[in-house]
């Protein structure tokens, strides 16, 4: 069974990262499906938030050459809160498509600060460093991309286009849970694939993630 989720992102690595960390999702959480994700549409935060720019990327979303069965929308959330700023979003956009399942996404500070979590996983892998290990809390680190440019070696600093993709298909998922706001990713995208289930809420106990793992 094809499940087609439409993914909106706000940067140029997201693009790429986004669809490789659903589908990974996918295959760890209800390897039956077959994912398809079209390619993501990419707005800038800034832009989203004003009235109008969201509801018109979810209004795209849905029409992507076929119905899809959800749309998963991932932003950074910068100095926003995300247990304010992602029922705002998530309420704008099912006004916008009410008949379609949507999760919202707010990384903490950044999408990066889901590597940093997973650190160890990527030691040695793209530049980084061969003892790297995930700083006490990955989600309290400004300038994540900042953090992992210095834990790489001088030739080889950190361009999320390249990196992104690359640590978003190296990771390791379990350590990656480290980050409360990967494990609200996990779960949204196991609601969206499984159809576990079919309301649009914001789970805002974003460090409930482990309950939520395959045993």
């Amino acid at each position: 069974m094809e499940v087609r989720i439409a993914c909106i992102v706000e940067g140029q690595g997201e693009l790429e990262a986004v669809p490789i960390l659903v589908r990974r999702l996918g295959q760890r959480l209800a390897p039956e499906l077959t994912v398809h994700i079209p390619r993501p549409i990419r707005i800038p935060k800034s832009k989203l938030l004003r009235q109008g720019e969201l509801e018109r990327a979810v209004e795209l979303a849905a029409r992507m050459g076929s119905p899809v069965d959800g749309i998963l929308i991932i932003l950074d959330s910068d100095d926003d809160c995300p247990a304010e700023l992602g029922p705002a979003l998530l309420a704008r956009a099912r006004q916008a498509r009410s008949d379609v399942p949507i999760g919202v996404v707010l990384a903490k500070r950044e999408f990066e600060g889901w590597f940093l979590a997973a650190a160890q996983s990527l030691a040695g892998y793209r530049g980084l460093a061969v003892n790297l290990r995930a700083p006490a809390d990955p989600e309290a680190v400004r300038g994540a991309k900042e953090w992992l440019s210095g834990h790489m070696d001088s030739l080889h600093p950190y361009v999320p286009t390249l990196d992104q993709p690359a640590c978003a298909a190296h990771m390791d998922l379990d350590q990656a849970l480290q980050a409360a706001s990967f494990g609200k990713c996990w779960r949204e995208v196991r609601r969206l694939l499984t159809g576990a289930s079919r309301t649009n809420t914001w789970d805002a106990d974003q460090g409930s993630a482990a309950q939520d793992q395959p045993l």
